[in-house]
């Protein structure tokens, strides 16, 4: 299973609204100019955010974009599936776990997919923004020149 950039990138998002998370609004292109993404592309991840209540928005001159929740109810999990879709390693494994394969009753490898994808999953959900933003923060409180 590979995470595709829409992942990564709105993990990034999330991330920056969470370290910038005055209560104020924080414009797009800030975000954009900081995380080195394009704003067009940028537009397209937030989007589906904002539809799954992530972020909240206010569009003109004083508009942007700040997370509805504290960072601590996020998990990584959640955001990535709102971009991504279900994180499953295979199409015969369902998100709930389930098995949806027409071979599943004699399959050797069917129990390593659906163990594969309890783990996955478990840590995806056990890692929230805030623990993110966290290790953020220490990485900035070590930098030594």
């Amino acid at each position: 299973m590979k995470i595709s950039t829409k992942g990564r990138y709105a993990l990034r998002i999330m991330l920056d609204l969470a370290l910038h998370n005055s209560g104020e609004l924080v414009p797009l292109k800030d975000i954009a100019a900081r995380q080195e993404i394009t704003l067009k592309y940028m537009e397209q991840i937030i989007s589906p955010l904002s539809k799954a209540g992530f972020v909240i928005s206010l569009r003109g001159s004083s508009g942007g974009y700040r997370l509805a929740r504290r960072p601590s109810e996020y998990t990584c999990g959640d955001i990535l599936r709102i971009v991504e879709g279900p994180l499953v390693p295979t199409a015969c494994v369902t998100a709930d776990g389930t098995i949806d394969c027409p071979r599943a009753e004699w399959c050797p490898t069917i129990d390593f997919w659906r163990g594969l994808s309890g783990v996955i999953n478990e840590y995806v959900d056990s890692v929230t923004l805030e623990d993110l933003k966290n290790r953020q923060l220490a990485a900035q409180d070590d930098y030594v020149i």
